[in-house]
Parts: C-alpha cells; structure tokens; sequence
C-alpha cells in the first residue's frame, strides 16, 4: 500500500500503474483479439474503432478530473486536443511511407500497433528528459515557448512539401548494413533467407520492418513540436504524458479513415500554427503580463478547441467537391 501511494513524479504511483495497465490491456485487446489476423479495415470500422478510443480518452480525463481536480483535467483536455489534432498530420506521412515500401492495407494494421508500442517508450523518454529540464531550470519553458511560437510561425508560410522516404539517412544505413529482402514476407519484420552466395539461410529484415523505423523516425519529428506543445500548457509530468498518449493510441484506428480523406484538412494546418503560437504566448502572458499568475485553464482549453474546429470545419468547407490528390496510395 505504501509502494502505491508514494510520489512518483508528482503523482501516486498508483494513478501511473493504473494508466500503464489501460495502456497494456488496450493494445493487447487491439491485435490480440481485434485484429488477431491480418486484414484490411474499412472506413466504417475505422470510424467505430476511433470513436471507441476517443470515448476511452475522454472518460480518462474525466477520471482525472475528479481524482485530481477540474485544473487539472482541463490541461488533460487541452493536451489531448492539441496531440489528437496534431496527429492528422501524421497520417498524410504514414500513408507515404507504406506507399513507398509497397506494404498492402492488411499488413499495415499490425505495423502501426507496435510502431505505437515504440512510440509509448519514445515519447515517454523524451517527456522524462523535458520534465527533468524544467524541473532543475523553469527558464526552460521560456525556450519551448519560443520554439511554438517560431514553429506556428514558420507553419504559416511553409510549402506542402511530401517527405522524401527513399533518401532518408536511416534507410540508406539499414539498406547498407543489413539483409533486406526485396519482397514481403507476410507480417514478418524479420525471416531467414538464403544466402545469395553461401545459400546458407540468414537473418534478413523486410521493407515492413524498414516501413516501421521510418514512421517512429517520423513521429519522433512530430514530438518535437507537440511535447513542447503540451509542457507550455502544463509541467505536470503525469499529464503531459497521458494526454499525449492517449491522443496517439487512437491514431492508428483512425488511420484508415483519414487517410482516404487527408486532403480534405489541408487548411487544418494555419489553425494548428496558430495553437502553437497562442500555447507558446501564454507563458509570456502569464508571467510577464498576469504577474506570474496563471492563465485561466478554461480560457485555454476554449481558445485550443476553437482554432481546431474552426480549421477542421473550414478545410472540409473549402475542400468540399475537391479531387483527392494524385500522390499514389499503397
């Protein structure tokens, strides 16, 4: 009892195991009865599936809400919304790669589990190293708002420009160091193979396994902006890593859905550099306007919810009739 009420992080460690086993019983729940074959998913399933991890988020921060307060439960929401938008961008990147590697709808499913499984330990790697920042210097957090302001910024004025897979730094090493096979073998990440001069069999990777480490490659890139993101709304480690979370391990269920529409929110984005700006300028209102007073919570999460809707309900206005885009899809 007492290993469960001790303060990890500034949070009963009983909330994190908590947390971890609604993780664990998710993700086993998803590929071990869900998907335990290997299928493609239609739009339809994608929808419920998404609602369904949506309604898990939202009653989690209930959960919090209640057991932690309303101020708390806010920036839960806030970060929530902020990841879960955030995220769409994501999807028109996933959807390029397993273009580019040729892996088949079926297959993908199961890719993108365990590239959330990789994503859960990435992300809470890097949320440890930041809390541990602004923790030994709060100054920090001045950094990270500046860093969303010029992000939001640069996001105003930045071209559509596709993500160049075949010249990635990591697949050139993996292709150059490692038995690659040229063709699928099913849901392998790994099979044996003859050797083309021994023809003993060896151990050779598969484009689903090279397909894997560039989408963790490629989220890691997006952590850059939305951790930040979510430290400017709140330091508490607990929060920050929970409404991230939360946010991805739905991703994958929407994929399949959003991913037929993605450019249906290609004004999405303005709405999103905006978020960042506003998440980054409240750190300097707060403590240099407010006197170091906090911003009002609900004013934030009502500002975060506002600008999304607004760019989600404006792309899919101005889009409307639109042609999907020429880009191949796997």
């Amino acid at each position: 009892m007492e290993f469960l009420s001790a303060d990890w992080l500034g949070t009963p460690a009983w909330f994190w195991l908590a947390f971890l086993g609604l993780v664990a019983a998710l993700t086993a729940f998803d590929l071990g009865v869900l998907h335990k074959e290997d299928r493609e998913m239609g739009i339809g399933e994608s929808l419920k599936l998404s609602a369904f991890y949506i309604t898990i988020a939202l009653a989690f921060g209930a959960w919090i809400w209640v057991a932690r307060g309303a101020d708390l439960g806010m920036k839960y929401y806030t970060g929530f919304f902020i990841e879960k938008a955030l995220s769409i961008d994501n999807v028109f990147v996933i959807s390029l790669i397993f273009t580019f590697f040729a892996i088949p709808p079926k297959y993908q499913y199961r890719a993108l589990v365990w590239g959330i499984i990789a994503v859960i330990v990435l992300r809470g790697m890097m949320i440890a190293a930041g809390a541990a920042l602004v923790a030994e210097a709060y100054w920090v957090l001045y950094i990270f708002a500046a860093f969303l302001i010029v992000t939001g910024i640069k996001m105003f004025f930045a071209g559509d420009r596709p993500m160049d897979v075949g010249n990635n730094p990591v697949v050139r090493w993996i292709s150059g160091h490692m038995r690659v096979t040229k063709e699928l073998h099913a849901q392998h990440f790994f099979v044996r193979v003859p050797d083309e001069k021994s023809g003993k069999m060896v151990r050779a990777a598969t484009p689903l396994f090279l397909a894997l480490v560039v989408i963790n490659l490629a989220d890691l890139v997006f952590a850059v902006d939305s951790v930040p993101a979510i430290f400017a709304i709140t330091t508490d480690t607990f929060i920050v890593y929970t409404s991230n979370i939360m946010a991805i391990l739905g991703l994958r269920a929407l994929y399949f859905a959003l991913s037929a529409m993605v450019h249906r929110f290609h004004y999405l984005k303005y709405a999103l550099a905006a978020v960042l700006v506003f998440i980054g300028a409240k750190i300097f209102v707060a403590d240099f306007l407010l006197g170091g007073d906090k911003f009002p919570p609900m004013l934030s999460l009502g500002v975060t919810a506002a600008l999304i809707a607004s760019g989600i309900l404006y792309s899919l206005w101005k889009t409307r009739g639109a042609p999907e885009p020429d880009w191949p899809r796997s």
